[in-house]
């Protein structure tokens, strides 16, 4: 029997390792289930799980458990992502908390101390996994280091590089000072910052003049080696070919005529640094101008900046301005607010730097992505809006950065020859390795990242029988903000080593933001752990909540109201459960029969049931939980809790054996379906009552989905039921009305339509009697008229309840009267106030608007007192 209280402590406590010792979420491999997989989007092994976790992992976990129960053999495979910048940041911050750096502790070292930290928080998110409930199949998991992936990530690499999809070469890339190591453009966050615009003359070296330049950074302009402007512009054509003095260095150069240059923005004319901007550099190459870095990797001046060797870039920018001046080449400094890059890691400003790095070539790897989506099998986006978004970043795309100057990540698979510098890029390092040198680089953390839909099932070994029987994947989940870090570069790089889609649809959802709609920050404040929700409320009422809180691709705002309303849900579940229980002690699955004779109720629910179970159903199948939850609710609630087990209470409290067998195997049988429907969302709860309830089979877990059975639809019975709960509706409005409380009985007369309606409620008539508690109830087609009387219309039948059942006449008339004074004197009050110039002319105009929301109130309220008083006097 279940406890008088529901504790989600007690119910969540040990549940999750009894299934996990039943294995019941272990894919089986029966060739007789059609299989259906998720991967996991691998969390980064830098912290605990976060909200936006929560969501994401509880709408696997809901499709998943769905699946399961409908047959399917589901592999849902755990995993977890090295994270590269982010991990090695924290262990470096660990160190330094220490007193060392990574250097003190060599490579190897620092890598060993690094895959302490990776084991210590798989820990962590993986009890969190636990406390959620998510049912994941363990003995499959991976890691993006582990040695099958890292086979595969070799594979890729070695594969791109010699098709020529991998080059090596110098570019402007994005670089982060801080975390010291290269960016992709993705990595990369945008954010408007207020700076300056400064404007400086450039001596022509003849002696004829200056041209000016206008820059942004003028630190960079120790490595100018050219000004560049348009080859059409009138004001420059002439100086084209002439030279200028760079000032403050002194080095001579060049005037060059370039169209890339915009003649209406600033002077027309620009200062070019190869080594320092991307453009330039494009331009530096057009022109063969000589690449000149001024800044060392961490964001210092390096020897070419002369005298401002050893500063910090920021700090040199203020000593090069004030030297400008003195010079009295800076003749202008006006504010100018612009789009400056942040690294999403360290927050840093991002530099464009010139190094040499490994690329993807991108255009020909993402032309295949573009193509499939223009046939059948294409990847299905839900919403499908997010497709564009996805083609857009494809269609534009840029190559792929891959290198990174970090210790904890790939190793990238080439080797540089001691003497002649020849590279190797192989699987294996070259025989005599002592002759060689390995790229200390390791790889983005999205390229292994890019191959988790097949590495995880064995692939390269193509005779693996998990990624024959698994791949391709079923579905996606995650958020918008990774499409393109993430899932377009699945895309992509399982067309190539695949030639299959990575997964058949990808269910995009939001953020969670809170509950004014702000993005959750540490600087906000206004972060919430799951954790401390699942402790408060349980882990059903977090998931319910994160599952039928928005709409695909919708962001969701975060509300411990909403949890607690969640949580009284589950509390209406378990006390509706327990009164069921209670009347079934001793009633066993196999006494369930659906065959004898039903009363209204009974053919009602059923046929409530069946309609509910469909509903479901297709909505889960579009993904539209928040329907789905809408739905289970109105179900549950109303239809379930309110009405069918209040109504269920006359057989299974009266004589009737018969009748009591039959309202306990509906009851039983509803239950059972009902926990079935609802457990891919709140799998502690249902499981729990599951196991109290008449069952057959281990677990709810590996239980049936629901199918609906049409046989036990009644929909004539289900109208009939609708009319007596509008009756009992109204009865209930107009005793709210009047003041009348259900305890005191009425008289209660009921015109019906026709014979066969009047027929259908004296045959449940019962219903009536125990809801509506009617003194004297009159069912017929003819009643006579009442002069004073409330009246209700309700589809097929007109209500009546004499008022002098309902309540003393006089007596009202007094109460009504009194109130209607007061209402007077409220409207006066109010009317006197609006009227008054001085209160409108000074008061805030929300108050003014307070005051004519009372008006429309009081007046509102006075009218229906008067109505209702000229009733009651005719």
């Amino acid at each position: 029997m279940l406890p008088p209280k529901y504790d989600h402590r007690a119910v969540e406590a040990n549940r999750y390792e009894w299934w996990l010792k039943g294995k019941f979420f272990e894919a089986t491999s029966d060739e007789r289930k059609k299989p259906f997989t998720i991967v996991i989007p691998p969390p980064n092994v830098t912290g605990k799980l976060h909200l936006g976790h929560a969501w994401d992992t509880t709408l696997q976990d809901i499709i998943t458990r769905m699946k399961r129960m409908q047959g399917y053999d589901v592999l849902w495979l755990p995993g977890m992502d090295h994270a590269g910048i982010a991990t090695q940041a924290k262990v470096e911050e660990k160190l330094r908390n220490e007193g060392k750096t990574r250097y003190d502790l060599g490579r190897e070292k620092f890598v060993e101390e690094t895959w302490k930290w990776k084991e210590e928080y798989a820990g962590h998110i993986r009890s969190q996994w636990a406390k959620l409930g998510l049912g994941l199949d363990y003995t499959r998991e991976r890691f993006t280091l582990d040695e099958g992936l890292s086979k595969a990530v070799r594979e890729v690499f070695v594969s791109l590089y010699k098709k020529g999809l991998i080059y090596r070469g110098e570019y402007i890339i994005n670089w982060d000072p801080v975390t010291k190591t290269a960016l992709s453009d993705i990595e990369v966050v945008y954010k408007d910052v207020q700076g300056a615009l400064y404007h400086i003359r450039y001596p022509l070296a003849d002696g004829s003049g200056y041209i000016e330049v206008a820059t942004t950074r003028p630190e960079t302009m120790l490595g100018d080696t050219a000004v560049a402007v348009h080859p059409e512009d009138e004001r420059y054509k002439h100086l084209i070919g002439k030279t200028v003095i760079l000032p403050i260095v002194g080095r001579e150069i060049p005037i060059i005529g370039d169209e890339y240059v915009d003649m209406s923005f600033g002077s027309g004319a620009v200062k070019i640094t190869p080594a320092h901007d991307p453009n330039d550099f494009e331009i530096g190459n057009r022109h063969n101008l000589p690449r000149i870095l001024v800044m060392n990797e961490d964001g210092t001046m390096n020897d070419n900046a002369l005298q401002y060797k050893g500063l910090d870039r920021f700090e040199c920018r203020k000593q090069i301005v004030r030297d400008l001046q003195e010079q009295g080449v800076l003749f202008k400094i006006e504010e100018h607010m612009h789009s400056v890059g942040h690294s999403e890691r360290s927050g840093a400003v991002v530099e464009p730097y010139l190094s040499t790095q490994w690329f993807v070539k991108m255009k020909p790897l993402a032309e295949a992505a573009i193509e499939l989506q223009k046939t059948e099998g294409k990847v299905n986006f839900v919403p499908e809006r997010f497709e564009k978004t996805y083609l857009h970043w494809m269609e534009n795309i840029r190559d792929w950065c891959i290198s990174r100057q970090l210790w904890w990540g790939h190793r990238i698979p080439a080797w540089y020859h001691k003497e002649t510098g020849e590279v190797y890029v192989d699987h294996e390092p070259p025989a005599d390795i002592e002759n060689w040198e390995q790229d200390p680089d390791v790889l983005d953390t999205w390229f292994s990242s890019a191959l988790w839909p097949f590495s995880t099932m064995g692939w390269p070994d193509e005779t693996s029988a998990d990624y024959n029987r698994y791949y391709p994947t079923d579905v996606l989940v995650t958020g918008y903000d990774i499409i393109f870090f993430w899932v377009s570069r699945m895309i992509f790089q399982a067309l190539e080593f695949t030639g299959k889609r990575p997964f058949k649809d990808v269910l995009i959802h939001g953020l969670v933001r809170d509950a004014q709609g702000r993005k959750m920050s540490k600087s906000l404040g206004n972060g919430v752990d799951p954790m401390d929700v699942i402790d408060q409320y349980g882990a059903d009422s977090l998931r319910y909540f994160l599952a039928t809180g928005s709409a695909p691709g919708q962001d969701l705002r975060f509300s411990t109201e909403k949890v607690e309303a969640t949580w009284n849900f589950v509390n209406k579940i378990w006390n509706a459960s327990r009164f069921a229980l209670m009347n079934m002690e001793g009633f066993t699955y196999e006494d369930i029969d659906l065959h004898g004779e039903k009363s209204v109720a009974d053919h009602w629910i059923l046929t409530r049931l069946n309609e509910t179970i469909e509903t479901v159903t297709k909505l889960a199948d579009k993904y539209e939980f928040g329907e789905v939850g809408r739905v289970l609710y109105n179900f549950i609630w109303d239809d379930l809790c309110d009405w069918y087990i209040e109504m269920a209470k006359l057989p299974l409290y009266g004589e009737d054996e018969q009748a009591k067998k039959t309202t306990r195997s509906v009851l039983a049988y509803v239950l059972d379906q009902t926990m079935r429907l609802l457990h891919p969302f709140m799998p502690f709860v249902t499981e729990e009552i599951w196991q109290q309830l008449p069952h057959e089979g281990e677990s709810i877990t590996v239980a049936s989905w629901p199918q609906v059975r049409s046989e036990l639809s009644n929909h004539e019975a289900a109208e009939q039921m609708r009319l007596l709960v509008d009756i009992i509706r109204a009865v209930r409005n107009i005793r709210a009305e009047v003041n009348t409380p259900l305890s005191k009985p009425i008289t209660l007369h009921i015109k019906a339509k026709d014979e066969q309606i009047a027929n259908t409620l004296q045959k449940n008539r019962s219903y009536i009697e125990r809801f509506c508690n009617p003194s004297e109830l009159v069912i017929d087609t003819t009643i006579p008229t009442v002069e004073k009387a409330m009246t209700a219309v309700v589809t097929g039948a007109e209500l009546s309840l004499p008022l002098e059942g309902l309540i003393n006449i006089e007596e009202e008339v007094k109460r009504l009267e009194k109130e209607l004074q007061k209402l007077d004197q409220e409207v006066e009050r109010v009317q006197k106030k609006l009227s008054n110039e001085g209160f409108l002319a000074k008061a805030p105009a929300h108050v003014v608007e307070e005051e004519r929301k009372k008006e429309r109130d009081y007046l509102e309220k006075r009218e229906a007192v008067r109505a209702r008083l000229a009733q009651l006097k005719q």
